[in-house]
């Protein structure tokens, strides 16, 4: 048996990256997922995003390790959208277990313009608040809810830095949001054994780090940098010397998180960053 055998897990931008490695993880350990991803563009979005034959191929690898899978093509920022997704997805394996809310966007630099804050706060923000909505009504005691932050949640001279323009200081926000939401979420349905955990990663391999504009906040000096431009200078938001973590590393404390091995764990900013939050901010001595 897996360590979340037949458990039922919705997760927000499944169709690649994290959301992707996710699916997999969960699926290999016995969990059913109900996948939804946006499968367009958005337009202050400097990268594209995933489209629905990335979404047909996260479902491909589900029942590759066996399980099911309900994808469906919704934007987090339309509440309506998720909510008809979860109840199609709870409609064919008849509970939810679990919600992983992580899609966001990274619309860094200054000409993406003032629209770019907005943006990135009701992808990052918003729609972690829209999955929780759709997912809270089919929890129960021993549920989990998890959202994705980052280290720009917790340590200041990230991507609030004026260089990244408004969509930086939008994902700062959102994700210093996230990160208080899931606090106080947590303390409201710890009454109800239902755990509320948050991950905030450093840098990840993903299409999010892996473009153009995140090249260049990495190499300002450059015009139009490319990945081994910017590769040295990816080591120094963590604290390993490495440039960045996987997405199955954050897959794994997901794993975590959804099975019964955290039924005690609720209200944890858990940080899978190579030691990125020490190296930038560390905690004062306790005397």
């Amino acid at each position: 048996m897996g360590r979340v055998q037949d458990k039922v897990v919705f997760i927000t931008g499944a169709a690649r990256g994290q959301g992707r490695a996710h699916a997999i993880r969960l699926a290999e350990e016995g969990a059913d997922i109900i996948a939804v991803d946006i499968c367009a563009d958005i337009d202050t979005n400097p990268y594209p995003l995933a489209r629905r034959e990335d979404l047909d191929e996260t479902v491909r690898l589900v029942e590759k390790a066996g399980r099911r899978a309900v994808a469906r093509v919704a934007d987090v920022r339309d509440a309506a959208a998720l909510k008809s997704a979860v109840d199609d997805g709870v409609a064919a394996f008849g509970r939810l277990d679990a919600v992983v809310a992580q899609a966001s966007i990274a619309p860094l630099g200054i000409d993406r313009g003032t629209q770019a804050f907005i943006d990135v706060v009701a992808v990052g923000c918003n729609g972690v608040v829209h999955a929780v909505q759709a997912a809270l009504p089919y929890l129960t005691a021993g549920g989990s809810i998890i959202a994705t932050g980052s280290i720009a949640a917790l340590a200041t001279a990230t991507t609030d830095n004026p260089a990244l323009g408004p969509g930086g200081l939008g994902y700062s926000f959102a994700k210093r949001t996230v990160a208080s939401f899931i606090h106080d979420l947590g303390t409201v349905l710890m009454p109800h054994q239902i755990r509320v955990n948050a991950i905030h990663p450093a840098n990840v391999n993903t299409a999010m780090l892996h473009n153009e504009a995140m090249y260049r906040a990495f190499r300002p000096d450059l015009e139009h940098p490319v990945r081994e431009d910017a590769m040295p200078s990816f080591p120094a938001t963590t604290g390993m010397g490495n440039p960045y973590v996987e997405p199955e590393d954050i897959a794994d404390m997901v794993l975590f998180l959804v099975s019964d091995e955290s039924k005690w764990v609720t209200g944890m900013q858990m940080r899978v960053d190579s030691g990125g939050y020490l190296k930038k901010r560390p905690q004062q001595p306790v005397f």
